[in-house]
């Protein structure tokens, strides 16, 4: 690291700057020694001197305490987790927990084609109104006290009909109920994690990932995407190379392609990261969304080495949280106790309400017209958007996600902020990888495409 590569400041300021950093993203810890002035001088490229009158102000702050003979070492307690600070330094226009505030805290006349779920006039309200009225209907005791350890057994029978039709098989009680699939990955990131171990990950894949992984300070690895999976020679090098602990991934509708994952890929997929004993996590939140199912890698692997996460977050109600995790039958009871630990349960009252719109019929009818919709805006955005210059990276087979490349090179996050100025939030492509190979892409939700505001807008943007 060279001081003439970072922002404006003086060369004191900037050394300084380094070590906070270094603090928040919890690289040095309370009583841990920093490096001494000639290494640090050396990493830098600067003087001793810089460096010692850096740690001099950082030890006057009470950042640092010196130890005569020893040197210098963090003082205090261990500071709140940061984010933001344990990532890459981003523009804020392109931070992925910015992007998220901004598209949650919108209004309803805002434009969000970069947001990450269905419009809200396209969820089944009538039905979540009924389903909640049959909810209040049920014995006081349900309504009350805490749920099953595994969560709603109806539930849960519902959920493994379910991923069955889409050739996985598993046991209800193979099948733990949890918030949302948010929820399910921290959980089994807390189950199967050490801080210091790799995970691998698609790139570009869903910009929470990271930020999640980053909390369990993991060392997070980016595998290269292609329309039909990940890209197998590359991933075979990074699994020799790392030895990561799981792969996450999805293999329906991919966030933010679209992409699905082709029969050939999955089998090759599974025989690598057997090989190399890499277990592997599957987001199957987008796959009620798919006219014909694909190649599920936990149908294939039989939950042996495959757990299989999911929730009704997308396809219902953000608001009535309910997600699963289906996995190997004798690591349920350890989960379980890990869940109890940190929540006591999940919320009956919300799984009750899924139970019940399933059962009645209702999500069916739901799903149907809403990928019915869904085919119709695909085609309606895909013609608007390539008006605009804009190219496809894949052609989905449903869903509600398109990556487009834009046109003559223009950088995403230019592109972002100049839409933002005009009222709308879009999620540039940075946002959704490790690398910079991505800046030139955008992800657009078709859903909230198809409003004709959008168009002279995001042609300014892109002039």
């Amino acid at each position: 690291m060279q001081v003439a590569t970072k922002a404006a400041g003086t060369r004191v300021e900037i050394v300084a700057g380094e070590i906070r950093e270094r603090i928040a993203a919890r690289h040095l810890v309370p009583g841990v020694r920093i490096p001494s002035v000639r290494a640090f001088a050396d990493t830098m490229g600067v003087s001793k001197s810089t460096v010692v009158e850096a740690y001099d102000r950082l030890a006057a702050e009470g950042t640092l305490v010196a130890r005569p003979g020893s040197g210098f070492y963090v003082a205090g307690k261990t500071r709140p987790l940061s984010l933001q600070a344990m990532g890459p330094r981003l523009d804020r226009i392109v931070d992925p927990l910015w992007i998220t505030r901004q598209a949650q805290q919108a209004g309803a006349d805002q434009l969000k084609p970069g947001a990450g779920w269905l419009p809200d006039s396209w969820m089944p309200h009538e039905a979540l109104r009924r389903g909640l009225r049959r909810v209040a209907r049920a014995d006081l005791a349900e309504m009350t006290n805490y749920d099953r350890p595994l969560g709603y057994e109806p539930l849960r029978i519902q959920i493994a009909r379910k991923i069955a039709e889409k050739g996985v098989g598993a046991e209800p009680d193979q099948i733990v109920l949890v918030e949302s699939a948010t929820q399910a990955l921290d959980l089994v990131c807390r189950f199967l994690l050490q801080p210091g171990d790799t995970v691998l990950v698609d790139d570009p894949c869903y910009f929470n990932f990271l930020a999640l992984l980053r909390a369990q300070r993991v060392s997070v690895v980016g595998v290269p995407l292609t329309p039909e999976g990940p890209d197998l020679r590359a991933l075979g090098t990074l699994l020799e190379r790392h030895r990561p602990r799981f792969y996450l991934t999805n293999a329906a509708l991919q966030n933010p392609t679209g992409a699905s994952l082709a029969p050939a890929i999955a089998h090759r997929l599974l025989k690598l990261c057997e090989a190399h004993d890499t277990l592997i996590v599957e987001d199957e939140i987008f796959g009620d969304l798919e006219p014909e199912p694909a190649p599920r890698l936990a149908g294939f692997d039989g939950l042996e080495r495959v757990i299989q996460i999911g929730s009704f977050s997308k396809t219902l109600s953000a608001a009535a949280r309910c997600g699963w995790i289906a996995l190997r039958a004798d690591w349920v009871e350890p989960l379980v106790d890990l869940k109890l630990a940190l929540s006591l349960g999940n919320g009956h009252v919300t799984a009750a309400l899924v139970h019940s719109l399933i059962t009645e019929g209702c999500y069916r009818r739901h799903l149907a017209e809403t990928k019915r919709r869904l085919a119709g805006a695909m085609v309606q955005a895909s013609a608007e958007l390539g008006a605009c210059g804009l190219e496809p990276w894949a052609q989905p087979r449903g869903g509600f996600f398109l990556w487009m490349r834009l046109p003559d090179g223009r950088d995403g996050a230019e592109v972002a902020r100049r839409a933002l100025a005009q009222g709308m939030v879009l999620a540039p492509g940075t946002a959704f990888s490790l690398s910079d190979d991505w800046n030139g892409y955008m992800r657009f939700n078709v859903a909230h495409c198809i409003d004709p505001r959008i168009r002279p807008i995001l042609r300014a943007a892109l002039a």
